[in-house]
């Protein structure tokens, strides 16, 4: 009974362990996302302050994601090879200097190379979250843990523009990006005195005729199908997100005369809802069996309430409820999400795969803009929504198609 314990932790002691954990990783993830949103809700002040163009500012961000895509594919090489904690307090850093190097910004060109740094430093997340909550969260937890992850990158969505505009408006600016800068480096603190519960052992090594053998040759795992057509899944969903955040709610106020206030009220309803249905879908994603279903249901009724939005006589004031009840929707699918990816990484190569497979969220939110811009610009405000609920049917298609690859036997070994 002694030897028992001693082996296992009590589930109190399991609990507070993976509780612990998640909370650190959801902390940093939501610093990851603040950080995404620290320079749009500053642009009519910054279009000013650099004479530059909405077009030069919104280069910034173009910018920002495509490093981050590059750094993103290859991070995962480097928290296999050193592990999670370092790179995690390397990418927080970096995004606390970007913070203050933009406060500090006295043109264009300075802005553009701190975006750089910034990218950099946003790149590790997804490597790093995940291959600590797969390595140390008890699997019946896991899907709350992808729940968590999810939440507090809306939070962090959430908080940014709330923070910079109201101190812009209180100060200035500087201060505003200064203050995004003290956040990013007090969570720093607050990893940095809790950094052994981000200690991830080195993996144990597989006898050599094992049939769960660790891959020898680091890029092996690019020839599993079932990788890539997650990557392809979270092209598509960036994709869709990105029409959310950028074209959605404008379109909704052109088809049914929805009121410049409520145009933002949307989005915010997406996002806490979303949330929202992360929550419920933690407990749905407790069965890994039965996380396409899960994907499926929820960005099928997504897409069922984007087309209500296209064709349907919408009374304005239930516009932001309908947004509220597609985010909710999505929400439900997210942890199970996650759960694709987990199904089909090999043993050993968390970091690798989920850096691979997440640089298409950054590739997914560089493209969309191209395509949903051009209908924006030619007041195909019913063909946005429309091609909205297309994207989350491919959603759909996609994660039938990772169950469908990831049961053929493909060998991963050097």
């Amino acid at each position: 009974m002694s030897s028992s314990s001693t082996t296992h932790p009590l589930p109190a002691v399991a609990l507070r362990q993976d509780a612990s954990l998640i909370g650190l990783v959801g902390l940093a993830h939501m610093i990851s996302h603040f950080s995404q949103l620290l320079l749009p809700p500053l642009f009519p002040w910054l279009k000013d302050a650099l004479n530059a163009s909405y077009a030069e500012l919104g280069f910034l961000m173009s910018v920002f994601f495509v490093v981050s895509c590059l750094v993103q594919a290859g991070s995962g090489f480097v928290v296999d090879r050193f592990g999670p904690r370092p790179v995690l307090f390397a990418g927080l850093a970096l995004l606390g200097v970007a913070a203050f190097g933009f406060a500090a910004s006295t043109g264009y060109w300075m802005m553009a190379f701190f975006a750089i740094v910034a990218g950099v430093g946003n790149g590790v997340f997804h490597p790093v979250d995940y291959t600590l909550l797969n390595r140390k969260v008890s699997a019946p937890r896991l899907g709350h843990a992808y729940s968590v992850h999810g939440i507090t990158g809306s939070l962090g969505w959430a908080l940014a523009p709330a923070m910079m505009v109201s101190i812009t408006l209180a100060y200035s600016w500087r201060a505003a990006l200064a203050s995004a800068g003290v956040l990013a480096f007090v969570v720093v603190a607050v990893l940095w005195f809790n950094r052994d519960r981000l200690d991830v052992p080195a993996a144990p090594k597989q006898p050599a005729g094992s049939a769960h053998a660790p891959v020898e040759n680091p890029m092996a795992f690019m020839r599993i199908p079932a990788v890539w057509m997650c990557f392809g899944f979270f092209f598509v969903y960036a994709m869709a997100l990105s029409v959310v955040q950028a074209f959605a709610p404008e379109a909704a106020r052109h088809l049914h005369n929805v009121p410049l206030s409520l145009v933002a009220v949307c989005l915010t309803t997406y996002m806490l809802c979303s949330a929202g249905g992360m929550v419920l879908g933690g407990f749905l994603a407790s069965d890994p069996a039965r996380c396409e279903r899960i994907v499926g249901i929820g960005f099928g009724l997504a897409a069922c309430v984007a087309l209500v939005l296209a064709f349907a006589h919408v009374p304005a004031a239930a516009v932001p409820v309908l947004f509220g009840a597609m985010g909710f929707a999505a929400g439900i699918a997210g942890p199970s999400r996650d759960l694709l990816v987990k199904r089909s990484t090999p043993a050993n190569a968390t970091g690798r795969v989920y850096g691979v497979v997440y640089s298409g969220l950054d590739i997914g939110q560089a493209i969309s803009p191209l395509i949903f811009g051009v209908l924006m610009d030619h007041g195909q405000y019913q063909g946005v929504l429309i091609g909205l609920a297309v994207v989350q049917g491919l959603l759909i298609a996609s994660a039938f198609n990772v169950r469908r690859v990831r049961r053929t036997a493909v060998p991963v070994a050097a």
